[in-house]
C-alpha cells in the first residue's frame, strides 16, 4: 500500500546523484591531476640533486597510489595526500642524512652564496634557485613546514599533515619566513 510518504531506494536514486566509488586507480589519477605540479615541488624542496628529486618523486607516487586502497575519506584528499608526501619524503631524508652531513636549525643556518651580479642573477629561475637552496639548509620538519606553506596550505592544513598544532605551525611559519627573508637579501662581502 502507497501511504503517501517518498521513501527512496537507492535504486530509485539517479546514477548522476550517487555517490561515485572511485577505483584506487582512479583515486590515484585524480589526486595526481590535482596535485601533480605541487609533489613535484615538493621534491625539489626536500631534494637537492635532480636524479634523487625523481626518485623521490617515483617513490611518492607509488605510495600515494598505494595509499588509496586504505583511503576511507575521513580527511580531505589533499590532506591525505600532502600527509602520505610527507611521511615519503621524511623517510627519504632520514635515509639521506646517512650520507649528507650539512643540516642545520634555523639558528645554524649557512649563508648561501649569492648569485653573480649579472642580469641572470636578476632572473626568477636564479631567486628561486637561490630560495631553493636556503631552503635545503633546514632541518627537515621546518623544510616541510615552509614547504606546505609556499604550497598555500594554511596552518591549519599544515598542522593536520605534520601533526603539530595550528599555533606551533603558525609561529614556524613566521619565525622561517623571517629567518629566511634576512638570509635571502644578505649578500656576501665584495
Amino acid at each position: 500500500m502507497d501511504d503517501g510518504s517518498a521513501s527512496m531506494s537507492a535504486v530509485d536514486i539517479p546514477a548522476s546523484e550517487r555517490p561515485v566509488e572511485r577505483s584506487q586507480d582512479d583515486s590515484y589519477l585524480a589526486a595526481i591531476n590535482d596535485f601533480g605540479p605541487a609533489l613535484q615541488r615538493l621534491a625539489r624542496a626536500y631534494e637537492a640533486n635532480a636524479e634523487l628529486q625523481r626518485d623521490l618523486l617515483q617513490e611518492i607516487h607509488l605510495a600515494i597510489w598505494r595509499s588509496f586502497a586504505v583511503f576511507d575519506g575521513r580527511c580531505a584528499v589533499r590532506t591525505w595526500v600532502y600527509r602520505v608526501a610527507h611521511n615519503v619524503a621524511a623517510s627519504h631524508v632520514d635515509r639521506q642524512r646517512r650520507f649528507r652531513k650539512g643540516l642545520c636549525g634555523l639558528d645554524q643556518i649557512e649563508d648561501v652564496p649569492s648569485a653573480d651580479n649579472t642580469e641572470r642573477a636578476h632572473d626568477e629561475h636564479s631567486a628561486l634557485a637561490r630560495l631553493f637552496a636556503l631552503i635545503h639548509t633546514l632541518k627537515p620538519l621546518d623544510r616541510e613546514v615552509i614547504s606546505l606553506f609556499l604550497e598555500d596550505l594554511d596552518a591549519r592544513s599544515i598542522a593536520d599533515i605534520t601533526g603539530l598544532s595550528a599555533g606551533a605551525v603558525a609561529t614556524k611559519i613566521h619565525r622561517i619566513k623571517t629567518l629566511l627573508a634576512n638570509r635571502f637579501t644578505q649578500r656576501e662581502p665584495t
